[in-house]
């Protein structure tokens, strides 16, 4: 029998075999569709990468030791700010030690006789202005009747008063500021003690360290120089020895403005008779120079207090002067001397103080100036630098013919534009031209 169409088509289809796809395979064929449960069974399920949990744990772990440092940091950033100051007072005594050691005396012994030193002068320093200040106070209390007849006496001559020194003490002892600040002040006692305390341990801690930085310098040096390659330990020593150089030059500065300071108020003490000269003279120097920013105004304050009470104008006279002596050592002495002793621009130097305070206080002023001239130093040695070129305007001037001839060029260029201008605005569009014509 000759093979049909329909004998033809059920061939095929049985040696295609189900190749239909699922969507087509339900239409006419007589096959049930596939339902989509059984397909997405039918697909591989989706697996969590295997790094994940490793990447979380590990971010985890940053975290939690990033919490950690910091919260240390905070807790040890008043250990770390003594350290930083003991080891630049180390840098500052290192001259003299040095000395002393390269004579045949240990170290060890060398510092100890420095700070012994530096301990006396002092404890002197502070016992002789405690005396002179305590009897100041015990003068001014018996005497402050008398003071106080002189003021009320110069407001009523004045002003056309009519006070009298009763009813001042009467209002002043019967006001509420003054009670309240009775009871504070008894309050504060404990808090106040508790700061001086405080202090002390502190300045002990900057000492003991100090006192090992100084005299374990040597062995401090090689510690750090063993973990570095020959190159390295070069520029480390080289570092070292400009640190401590800038550090005594910064020292040296102050210990200079210190002394140009005493003796400018020495001199003023002596012509208003003013009692304890050399000992506040002292005093202004040495406060004025290493207490930062108030430092001025806290020396002032103690001369003027024992000016009054030998005479009120006398108060004036001190603060005055205090000002005008600020003012010349800002802007003259202190720009100056402290550029050449450590060898930076006044403007860093003014600059340095501030970002030293705004960081870390009066510890920041102190250290800031010898800190930037020891960084510009060190980095100095790694700038390379060329020959500046003979240009008069690199000197700041030019010179007149120079300055004249240029003017001269300048407005006959400006004269040249101008006219090309104009004449390009009254001429008319010209044609294209042809390509032969030039």
């Amino acid at each position: 029998m000759a093979p049909t169409d329909d004998t033809d088509a059920t061939d095929l289809t049985a040696s295609t075999g189900p190749t239909a796809s699922p969507a087509t395979s339900g239409r006419g064929g007589g096959g049930t569709p596939t339902p989509p449960a059984a397909q997405a069974s039918a697909a591989p399920a989706a697996q969590m990468p295997r790094w994940l949990p490793r990447a979380l744990v590990l971010a985890l772990a940053l975290y939690s030791c990033f919490l950690l440092g910091s919260w240390a940091f905070h807790q040890l950033v008043g250990l770390l700010v003594n350290i930083l100051l003991a080891f630049f007072l180390a840098l500052a005594i290192e001259p003299a030690v040095g000395r002393m050691a390269a004579r045949g005396m240990r170290r060890g012994l060398a510092t100890f006789l420095v700070f012994i030193a530096v301990l006396i002068f002092s404890v002197g320093f502070v016992v002789l202005l405690g005396s002179m200040l305590a009897g100041q106070i015990v003068d001014m209390v018996e005497n402050f009747p008398q003071y106080l007849d002189s003021v009320i006496n110069w407001i009523n001559e004045t002003f056309d008063t009519e006070l009298s020194r009763v009813e001042v003490q009467d209002s002043v002892l019967s006001s509420d500021w003054l009670q309240k600040y009775v009871q504070n002040s008894a309050s504060g006692v404990l808090d106040v003690s508790a700061t001086v305390l405080g202090g002390l341990f502190r300045l002990l801690t900057i000492f003991l360290f100090s006192f090992y930085f100084a005299a374990d310098g040597p062995r401090l040096r090689r510690a750090l120089c063993s973990v570095l390659p020959p190159a390295r330990q070069t520029e480390v020593l080289r570092a070292w020895e400009i640190a401590v150089d800038k550090t005594g030059g910064y020292l040296y500065s102050r210990g200079l403005m210190a002394l140009i300071s005493g003796v400018a108020h020495f001199v003023l003490f002596e012509i208003l008779h003013v009692p304890y000269a050399p000992a506040l003279a002292v005093w202004v120097g040495l406060v004025s120079q290493f207490i930062p920013t108030i430092g001025t105004y806290l020396a002032g304050a103690l001369p003027m207090l024992i000016a009054f009470t030998v005479n009120p104008w006398y108060a004036l006279w001190v603060l005055c002067f205090v000002v005008i002596y600020q003012q010349f050592e800002n802007y003259l002495l202190q720009p100056k001397l402290t550029s050449k002793t450590v060898d930076i621009h006044p403007a860093v130097a003014f600059g340095s103080v501030i970002a030293g305070t705004a960081l870390l206080g009066v510890v920041g002023a102190l250290i800031a100036i010898p800190a930037v001239a020891t960084l510009q130093a060190f980095l100095g040695a790694y700038v390379k630098r060329y020959d500046v070129t003979d240009d008069p305007r690199v000197h700041g001037h030019r010179r007149y013919g120079e300055a004249v001839v240029a003017r001269l060029q300048k407005a006959l260029h400006h004269k040249k534009e101008t006219a090309a201008e104009e004449a390009d605005e009254g001429s008319e569009p010209e044609g294209p031209r042809p390509p032969g014509e030039s």
